[in-house]
């Protein structure tokens, strides 16, 4: 399947040629195959682009402007369809594309919602309930309802502090002993008290 991208080659405004340039700018980044056709020098690519834009996608002079996207001859839509469709990350769908293999288009609906605490559904969850193989074993605590809508921070940002701070102290110590050999006793807690201040 081929993507049609009708445009306008000798278009005078400068909206659409940016609006153009975008959509041909990102189908081909991403290695999407398209054909860009040209309304502007070829009367046939015109007529067929406005007959087979849907009446209800015509604005209301009833002349379509470029860019206007088909796959083959089934019609995706506009500019402004493309542009909600890429910021969805549902560009693929839009195209009547199957997504490439590894990409991180959600294969569902559910996968995209997303929850007031920022996760997503589908991923891992660290609190609230989860259940993995339908034990009471395997159950993750609830967290209490005061608590609800209130995350002070992720365990893994605890956990990442927690072994910096001890990091850092351990280092400290381990300077400490070997200059304590080196030094006569007091000049150590002097250093100390310079390094903090």
């Amino acid at each position: 399947m081929v993507i049609k991208v009708f445009v306008a080659t000798s278009s005078g405004s400068i909206a659409i040629r940016k609006k153009q340039q975008e959509v041909v700018g990102f189908l081909e980044a991403n290695k999407i195959d398209f054909k860009e056709l040209d309304i502007a020098g070829d009367e046939d690519n015109r007529r067929w682009m406005r007959e087979n834009v849907p009446g209800e996608k015509k604005p209301q002079n009833g002349i379509p402007l470029p860019p206007q996207i088909f796959n083959e001859e089934q019609y995706c839509g506009d500019f402004d369809s493309f542009f909600s469709a890429k910021e969805e990350n549902i560009i693929y769908s839009f195209l009547g594309l199957a997504p490439p293999p590894g990409s991180k288009v959600p294969k569902a609906a559910e996968e995209a919602t997303s929850f007031p605490n920022g996760e997503v559904a589908g991923e891992s969850v660290t609190e609230g309930t989860e259940k993995t193989g339908g034990t009471e074993e395997s159950e993750v605590p609830q967290e209490s309802s005061e608590d609800a809508g209130h995350h002070p921070e992720s365990q893994e940002e605890k956990t990442k502090e927690v072994t910096e701070e001890g990091a850092e102290e351990e280092a400290e110590e381990e300077k400490a002993e070997a200059e304590a050999g080196e030094e006569e006793p007091g000049e150590e807690e002097e250093e100390e008290e310079e390094e903090d201040s």
